[in-house]
């Protein structure tokens, strides 16, 4: 892993971060601005990954540019619980809602410049135009997400090694985004993983239809400077028993931060 100093902009070096005021700005049509930076970002990154050259630095300097073109495009971010990222030596399993494209391509540079990291994925996000050679370079942990029984398989046996190699894991339990949290389609992955490397999860509450889903094309959507992100990191939990008490309480803290943000509507 890279030096924590080598990395520029860090936000996850204090507890909270609020996008500063001066920086957000104004725009006519804030879905324009943002998707023409964010294909600036794709082209660049693609061409590194290609080269061989998408390291974590340039992986994580690409999320910083994300986050803040959409800063610019008027979106507010407001993060919380960062010191909980750091609360423990070892590697852990962050475990999280997935509603947006927006956590994908943020959390990097949230979460990279404190712990070596990498994502549980879909296997065609590997596939797809420009995206798919940055996503490889990664080395993300690949599911089909069609045979339950042969992801849990993949999951256990690709991130036990990642974990012993001292890197963290984030995935999202979710069949596929939504904007409604539904916990009977919040599946135990995650805990699964944490309890048979005996590492800790910590749980991600997030927040993040300012970026919303596309009709035709889901990672396209409308981007609403109306709606504020939010990303809160729960303290570290150690698997006990079977772990249905930890994964219920990743839940009940997804569940409670969506209130607490004011949209129980979310919860269901």
């Amino acid at each position: 892993m890279h030096n924590p100093n080598e990395y520029q902009k860090q936000v996850s070096d204090k507890d909270e971060y609020i996008t500063p005021p001066e920086i957000l700005k104004s725009r006519i049509s804030p879905t324009v601005y943002f998707f023409y930076n964010m294909l600036r970002i794709l082209f660049y990154s693609n061409r590194q990954a290609k080269k061989g050259l998408y390291d974590s630095i340039r992986w994580y300097n690409s999320s910083v540019d994300t986050r803040e073109s959409l800063e610019r495009a008027g979106v507010k971010m407001h993060f919380s619980g960062m010191n909980n990222i750091k609360a423990v030596d070892s590697p852990v399993v962050f475990i999280a809602n997935h509603m947006s494209t927006l956590e994908t391509v943020v959390l990097p540079s949230i979460i990279q410049s404190a712990r070596n990291v990498l994502y549980v994925i879909k296997e065609e996000l590997t596939k797809y135009p420009l995206f798919g050679p940055v996503a490889s370079a990664r080395e993300p942990i690949l599911v089909g997400r069609e045979n339950p029984r042969e992801d849990l398989k993949i999951v256990l046996e690709e991130g036990s090694k990642k974990i012993q190699e001292g890197k963290s894991v984030i995935i999202f339990p979710q069949k596929t985004r939504s904007l409604v949290f539904d916990p009977e389609l919040f599946n135990s992955l995650g805990t699964k993983l944490a309890k048979r490397n005996k590492v800790p999860v910590i749980p991600i509450a997030l927040l993040t239809d300012a970026w919303g889903n596309g009709k035709y094309i889901k990672e396209a959507g409308k981007i609403d400077p109306k709606k504020t992100v939010y990303f809160t990191f729960g303290e570290p939990m150690f698997i006990t028993g079977n772990g249905s008490e930890e994964h219920q309480a990743i839940i009940n803290f997804i569940s409670q931060k969506l209130r607490e943000w004011g949209r129980p509507e979310l919860v269901k």
